[in-house]
């Protein structure tokens, strides 16, 4: 959906508000007290009634807006601005196209969103032949702690990001060619370099029955113990532009939109930022990523269609 589709179908909050009762109608409400999904709609209120016990739930109540004062259509166009920005969107930029008095409030919303990306992606694990390596983001230090700091991989102004890539290698007989497919990836920030958060990412995210291609870091030597085979290859120019082809152009991407959206990055937040990168990666060909969105911030924990 594009900004004119969008204020056609959402000239204002009613329309907004609307909508989202719909959506809540379509995909069933769950009642809090007894667990039925037998309800129906009071209009005089805007609630949920459950034919059982007769508890009622609010509109937001259980969707990732419970508790909030915007909006719906302030939720509505941040969700839009950053589905339809294929580069993403600064909270600054957010706060003047939205024209909203407070920059916190927004970004704090952004986040949220971001968050809800991230919990979206947690529910898949990645199969088949991956791709495994780090990258290292450098990240913006808090004035408390800009003291004398180390420059260089390893540095605390440097963020190790574990980065796995479905891909599938293409073998053309008749040719002799190769080429590779990708289907999704995984960017979590890691807190160490060592082997215990790589196996916790491998033990938490991976099939067991994956091969995995990756180079001879020794904090990579438990991996076998997560997955069918690891083939370990020593780090060349071949070996980053063909086995781990995808791992090293996720990597380069996200940098290079993260330098030019944000500039700096607090350490604290990559996590953020890498969720709402890697969700829209992995839904790099969905036509209308606004409403899936939105069908996930009705359901932010349990329902897996988006």
């Amino acid at each position: 959906m594009n900004v004119l589709d969008f204020t056609k179908k959402f000239p204002n909050e009613a329309s907004c508000k609307e909508h989202f009762k719909e959506m809540r109608i379509k995909h069933g409400v769950v009642c809090k007290n007894c667990g039925s999904k037998e309800q129906h709609w009071l209009a005089p209120k805007w609630q949920f009634e459950c034919k059982e016990c007769h508890f009622r739930t609010t509109l937001k109540s259980g969707t990732i807006m419970q508790s909030s004062h915007i909006s719906y259509r302030v939720w509505f166009l941040t969700i839009l601005f950053m589905t339809t920005t294929k580069k993403g969107i600064s909270a600054c930029e957010m706060q003047r196209q939205l024209g909203h008095n407070r920059y916190q409030t927004v970004w704090k919303l952004m986040h949220k969103i971001r968050g809800l990306m991230g919990q979206r992606d947690d529910l898949y694990n990645l199969c088949g032949t991956l791709e495994f390596d780090e990258g290292h983001f450098e990240t913006e230090i808090p004035i408390k702690k800009r003291k004398k700091l180390k420059r260089g991989k390893g540095s605390e102004r440097q963020k190790n990001v574990a980065v796995v890539a479905e891909s599938t290698p293409l073998e053309d007989l008749e040719k002799g060619t190769k080429s590779n497919q990708c289907r999704y990836f995984k960017m979590k920030a890691l807190e160490t370099q060592d082997s215990s958060s790589v196996n916790s990412l491998f033990e938490e995210l991976i099939e067991k029955d994956s091969v995995v291609f990756s180079d001879m870091a020794t904090h990579y030597n438990g991996i076998e113990n997560f997955v069918d085979v690891h083939i370990i290859e020593k780090s060349s120019k071949k070996t980053t532009t063909e086995t781990l082809k995808w791992v090293h152009i996720a990597i380069s991407n996200a940098k290079r939109n993260f330098l030019g959206v944000y500039h700096k990055i607090n350490g604290k937040y990559l996590q953020s930022y890498l969720n709402e990168f890697v969700y829209k990666l992995n839904r790099r060909f969905c036509k209308d990523l606004f409403q899936r969105v939105l069908i996930a911030a009705i359901f932010p924990y349990w329902y897996k269609s988006a």
